[in-house]
């Protein structure tokens, strides 16, 4: 390739991005120019955190559904993939009352009531503090301003992460919900195929990053943003090559992949986190045990009183579950979901989505994920529960 042809096909890469103005939309905007209505609500934690959490109204006494997004998303990706074929609009039509929450330090959530997100004790947290602070809050003032329980939780990934830790230690909160769908049922991690496990071995040094400064991880760049996107729209090629990062991450899977969501996707994703919650899910990894945040064995005992964290104890949790996971999926094993079933008590629906490449990702914009997985998520909340 010549570098005139190399430039012609990055000024047609431009142009496409220019043209392309859905890409430079939040979640509002875009959820409103698909012709729905939407809100944007803002939740105070009770320590501190404002979370701004989205919303698609149905109609009067129309049943509250609650989606949370995973690691390093937003409430973005249940409508990334347009009308036809995002969770959002499918429930919507469906005529729920539909809530799309954002966890603390991402893009839409990086509001506290003292802390700026320039102060190192804004980024204090880990998902044990998403699931003690944040569902808690989220939940409490879905169903205060419905005055109705929380009809579903559907969570993906850390979503479900977050949701176990919160039944656990907030079990009041839990009796709020009726019924909890877990995509890609992330508790147990430690045998994961994903190159994210390449980065164990680093693990003490991104906690070490507390020492230099550094207390957030990929966090929304505009500058880089608008670079990965013309890079990855030059042409098919630099296409597969973006794509491929996601694949290792979460698994191989081209045929389901719309590579013309690509652009929206790099704006949207990653959205930011804390480096200690990234360090929470890597001694994850490397313990094979869903428990507390390690913070060595001095502050352990402190804080546990015990050399070692204490485990989340699944079996506490009373809130019916239903487990949609995937054969492909890097970041979630069939060895790390048999621990999880083991450990579970109130499991209703235990459903492997019936395509053998489907990955970790794909549970939010593959092209069949309506057909493969929301049509099943509308009739498991059909079912009766205790």
């Amino acid at each position: 390739m010549t570098i005139d042809n190399l430039q012609e096909l990055m000024l047609n890469a431009l142009n496409d991005i220019k043209n392309n103005v859905d890409d430079n939309l939040n979640t509002l905007e875009l959820i409103k120019k698909a012709g729905y209505l939407a809100e944007a609500h803002v939740v105070l934690t009770e320590d501190g955190y404002l979370l701004t959490i989205h919303r698609i109204p149905g109609a009067k006494n129309s049943p509250p559904v609650f989606v949370q997004h995973g690691l390093l998303c937003s409430s973005a990706a249940w409508i990334i993939n347009g009308k036809q074929g995002a969770l959002a609009y499918k429930l919507a039509d469906q005529g729920y009352n539909v809530w799309l929450g954002n966890f603390r330090g991402n893009t839409y959530s990086r509001t506290h009531i003292s802390l700026s997100p320039s102060d190192s004790k804004f980024w204090d947290f880990s998902f044990e503090e998403i699931g003690t602070y944040d569902l808690p809050a989220i939940i409490s003032y879905i169903t205060n301003l419905t005055s109705k329980p929380l009809y579903t939780y559907i969570g993906h990934s850390m979503g479900t992460t977050t949701f176990y830790v919160m039944a656990i230690k907030r079990p009041e909160i839990a009796k709020m919900v009726r019924m909890m769908i877990s995509l890609a049922p992330a508790a147990f991690i430690g045998n994961m195929t994903s190159s994210l496990q390449l980065l164990v071995p680093f693990t003490s040094s991104f906690e070490a990053m507390h020492f230099l400064g550094i207390y957030e991880f990929l966090p929304t760049n505009c500058v880089l943003q608008y670079l990965m996107k013309v890079l990855c729209n030059i042409d098919f090629f630099t296409q597969q090559i973006c794509s491929n990062i996601i694949f290792y991450i979460c698994g191989f899977d081209e045929e389901q992949f719309n590579y013309n969501l690509l652009p929206m996707i790099l704006v949207q994703f990653p959205s930011g986190t804390s480096i200690k919650l990234v360090s929470h899910f890597l001694q994850e990894i490397n313990s094979g045990k869903f428990r507390a945040y390690d913070y060595g064995r001095e502050k352990n005992m402190q804080i546990y009183n015990a050399t070692i964290p204490p485990d989340y104890d699944l079996s506490r949790i009373t809130v019916p579950i239903a487990l949609i996971h995937a054969g492909n999926d890097w970041v979630v094993t069939e060895k790390d979901l048999k621990m999880l079933r083991d450990s579970l008590t109130n499991i209703v629906e235990d459903y492997r989505v019936p395509f053998p490449k489907f990955n970790h990702a794909d549970f939010m914009w593959a092209k069949d994920v309506d057909a493969l997985v929301y049509e099943k998520i509308l009739e498991i909340m059909e079912k009766k529960v205790n």
